[in-house]
């Protein structure tokens, strides 16, 4: 029963579609990362397992899932509907045939992932192909991966660093890295990273500072 890490930060709007969503045999994870709005205990009445995790992060919250998580094969994906939880088998499934880290790569929507985010998302997927020899076309915020083989990995950012650290360690480490398409649709409200040029502008910071 794979676990499915949920980095949420006032997501109660999307919370009840992502977790009626979840396929069968997979135990949603719920970080909360210090919302205002409910979504903990939002998550906590639909039958999801909640972490709390104060340290303002995306990176703490996945890493804080992570270790709290207890099964072998463990999946992360955005909690704000952007994503559908139907499709983690098409990603788990690739852990079966050989692969170590599978990334969702994103089939994107008429309107779902804005222009500046889009191209941000192919400068940084660029630079991993060049350095990994990876043949990623995305950052993939739907992904899994053994949660033993995670931790030994030792990722160290905090921040939005998190998913490209993951990528460049696991390269390094000589994992086998795959992708794989789903479909990225509109997510439920105002996005904090690609919703405004200035948290894409955080984000890819953070993503630079993993890469130096």
């Amino acid at each position: 029963m794979p676990d499915v890490i949920l980095p949420v930060l006032d997501e109660a709007e999307a919370l009840p579609w992502v977790l009626g969503r979840m396929p069968d045999g997979y135990r949603p994870l719920v970080v909360d990362n210090g919302s205002t709005d409910g979504s903990p205990e939002l998550a906590r009445e639909l039958g999801a397992e909640v972490v709390h995790e104060p340290a303002r992060g995306f990176g703490a919250a996945c890493f804080a899932g992570l270790s709290a998580a207890r099964s072998d094969v463990v999946c992360f994906m955005d909690c704000d509907g952007s994503l559908d939880p139907q499709e983690l088998p098409l990603v788990t499934e690739r852990l079966t045939g050989g692969a170590e880290l599978v990334l969702g790569r994103r089939l994107a929507e008429s309107g779902a992932w804005p222009v500046h985010a889009r191209f941000a998302n192919a400068v940084l997927a660029r630079e991993l192909r060049r350095r990994t020899g990876a043949p990623l076309r995305d950052l993939g915020p739907m992904r899994a991966a053994s949660r033993t083989g995670l931790l030994d990995l030792g990722i160290r950012d905090r921040r939005f660093g998190w998913p490209l650290e993951m990528v460049l360690r696991a390269a390094e480490a000589g994992w086998r890295i795959e992708e794989v398409g789903v479909v990225y649709r509109a997510r439920s409200g105002r996005s904090k990273v690609t919703g405004t040029v200035r948290g894409t502008a955080r984000a890819v910071r953070d993503m630079a500072g993993a890469l130096r």
